[in-house]
């Protein structure tokens, strides 16, 4: 007699599901966080925070304007250009500044015994610390915000260059070097590709710190800004608007920060390990 062996069911699931649900559980933690901040808010009485509807309407006003019409209602649009322009023109700059020096400083011993002890002994002063010399080197407006971005994006720029090429093996120079490269090929054949996760790693960081100090930056009497909405917006005791604002800062700077991970996954599309 046959004896017929019922094999367990597959169970299918729609091809849409992962993709749904890599987008959904991000908002998990940010969900969680309002429905505190709402119930915190209520439970506590306080009227000094305002509830996250309330910073709603700020945001929608700010942006759009038809509910509150007073100074700061659609002029979200002009204080995002000018915040932006300072941070990447102090990004760029430092940027610009930091991927060479980092270089010349992991790989040129004159060069790292020159420079690197100074550069450390200047790391630790607190980018806030220089924010009265600013003012006295560019005076108040938007070049003082554009060097304190600098300087806060420069750092971990430069030491995160030295750091990679420091790292890059001893035998792919020598390997190079059997093969006739040296001099300026060398750099861009061997240590700017082996060096290139942690430029890209610093370049990261570099940007989070350039959207962390613009607040800082724009805090020293700049008219327009995100900064300088803050700064009036505690000058006014409007929590609405200081709240709305920093909600600007973090969804600007996540949304940057994934394009800089798009670059970054794709010029290191050869080492899948360094995919962030």
């Amino acid at each position: 007699m046959e004896q017929t062996v019922e094999l367990p069911m597959k169970v299918v699931r729609p091809e849409f599901w992962p993709r749904i649900k890599s987008w959904l559980t991000p908002l998990i933690v940010p969900l969680l966080l309002l429905v505190g901040w709402h119930v915190g808010v209520k439970a506590s009485g306080t009227q000094l925070i305002p509830l996250p509807k309330d910073v709603g309407l700020m945001l929608y006003d700010f942006a759009f304007g038809g509910i509150y019409d007073d100074a700061f209602s659609e002029t979200l649009p002009l204080h995002l250009w000018k915040s932006v322009t300072r941070v990447y023109g102090g990004f760029f700059a430092a940027a610009l500044v930091g991927i060479p020096l980092g270089l010349l400083i992991g790989r040129i011993k004159v060069i790292r015994d020159l420079l690197d002890p100074t550069l450390q002994l200047l790391r630790p002063v607190p980018v806030t610390a220089w924010l009265p010399l600013s003012m006295i080197f560019f005076g108040i407006g938007p070049n003082a915000a554009i060097f304190l971005v600098f300087l806060g994006a420069f750092y971990p720029i430069v030491f995160n260059t030295t750091f990679g090429v420091k790292a890059v093996d001893n035998r792919l120079f020598e390997a190079a070097l059997m093969l006739g490269c040296n001099g300026s090929s060398l750099f861009r054949q061997v240590v700017l590709p082996a060096a290139m996760p942690s430029i890209l790693n610093g370049l990261r960081l570099g940007h989070g710190f350039a959207w962390i100090l613009i607040v800082v930056g724009e805090m020293t009497g700049v008219p327009e800004g995100l900064g300088a909405v803050i700064m009036d917006g505690r000058m006014l005791s409007r929590t609405d608007l200081v709240i709305a604002g920093m909600v600007v800062i973090g969804i600007v700077g996540y949304s940057t920060d994934r394009i800089l991970v798009a670059i970054n996954n794709y010029l290191l599309k050869w080492s899948p390990q360094h995919h962030v």
